[in-house]
């Protein structure tokens, strides 16, 4: 049963080199061309190689060190007429009702949130995300109401009131 196989080896001495350079078409852009000859930083230009690269588009074992720079900061013409962002977000966006049901649940406590108007699901389930995370509890969207599990109508009340709604408790 000595059937002579051919080794099937995948070289590994790296092989032929490359051919093309991924970065010449770089070399001739003007934005490139004002950060420095490529003789000063050791790369022949006619090869191909990137202007603003030192090692010519070579890939070195150590990252690179940059240095930040100071960005300009802009100037205000009147800094009082600047209105602040969190007085755009204590907008009244409308009323929103909080509840408490245990109706129908088995004897478990829902507080649910809804009335809410002029807003889309997607905004009512990061609503309920954010709600969730805060009341250390479940929750869902269903029929345009947010239900939280659990007594949170507090904290259901802080968080519609720092999205600028108006939550107003209804019911038991």
């Amino acid at each position: 049963m000595s059937t002579d196989k051919k080794s099937h080896k995948i070289p590994t001495d790296g092989g032929q080199a490359l051919t093309q350079n991924a970065f010449a078409s770089l070399a001739g852009l003007d934005a490139l061309s004002g950060l420095g000859a490529s003789s000063e930083l050791g790369a022949p230009a006619e090869l191909g190689a990137p202007a603003n690269l030192p090692d010519g588009g070579r890939i070195s074992a150590t990252p690179p060190t940059l240095t930040p720079t100071p960005s300009p900061t802009p100037s205000l013409p009147n800094p009082q007429k600047t209105p602040a962002p969190a007085s755009a977000s204590r907008k009244n966006r409308g009323r929103v009702d909080v509840l408490r049901e245990k109706a129908g649940r088995g004897g478990k406590t829902v507080t649910v949130a809804c009335g809410f108007t002029g807003i889309g699901l997607p905004e009512k389930e990061s609503l309920a995300k954010k709600m969730r995370a805060a009341c250390g509890a479940g929750g869902t969207v269903k029929d345009g109401r947010i239900e939280i599990q659990g007594d949170k109508r507090d904290e259901v009340a802080r968080i519609l009131t720092e999205a600028g709604f108006r939550p107003v408790f209804a019911g038991g």
